[in-house]
């Protein structure tokens, strides 16, 4: 099955509340393997070279603009299996789709920073982590941009959107996206002009 239809039938077993609070379970566990495997990588580099890094959960972007070039990036291959274009991309559909839901069954605001947390670090993937970008990855950032304005709309008095998201908006690079199935340009995607028509309308 292709990744979206896998995460069409997660989809299906997110239902009612006890859903969206596995959900919110699934993004902060993939969150927090993701900041657990860099934290490791940069462990691991400073033991190799000496250098030092930051590993900043709030703003992963100075951490891969110093040291993407050795860094790995990890969200392929996380010790937890959660797949970011399946079971989270499910979660991240599901918490969006019933956002006002979503807000009284879990705590917003840490959830919104996690769902933010995990956009910077597929952003940065792409341009600092030499990461192939295709539709399904695409896919995912435009839900995650989505889910976010979401629970910001039905949490009324949202948190100040987080440093990375506000350094994107100031861009305007628009990055090609491939056909997974091959090498074939399909179309392209403008991360920050995706940020400022979802988050500051």
């Amino acid at each position: 099955m292709r990744f979206p239809e896998q995460a069409g039938e997660v989809i299906r077993l997110l239902d009612g509340d006890d859903g969206l609070a596995v959900a919110a379970v699934v993004v902060r566990e993939f969150a927090d393997s993701a900041h657990n495997e860099l934290f490791a990588q940069v462990a691991e580099l400073h033991r190799r070279t000496g250098r030092g890094f930051v590993v900043d959960r709030r703003n992963y972007r100075p951490l891969w603009q110093a040291a993407g070039g050795h860094l790995r990036w990890p969200l392929f291959e996380l010790p937890v299996g959660l797949h970011p274009y399946v079971q989270v991309a499910a979660a991240v559909t599901v918490l969006g789709t019933q956002a006002r839901r979503t807000v009284r069954v879990t705590a917003p605001e840490p959830l919104l920073a996690l769902i933010f947390e995990i956009l910077d670090l597929v952003v940065d993937g792409w341009e600092h982590g030499r990461v192939w970008v295709d539709a399904d990855g695409a896919a995912l950032v435009h839900r995650l941009i989505f889910t976010a304005r979401d629970i910001r709309d039905a949490m009324g008095d949202p948190p100040p959107l987080p440093p990375p998201v506000r350094e994107q908006m100031r861009r305007n690079n628009s990055i090609d996206v491939y056909d997974p199935a091959g090498s074939q340009i399909v179309g392209s995607i403008n991360p920050g002009k995706e940020m400022r028509e979802a988050l500051l309308a």
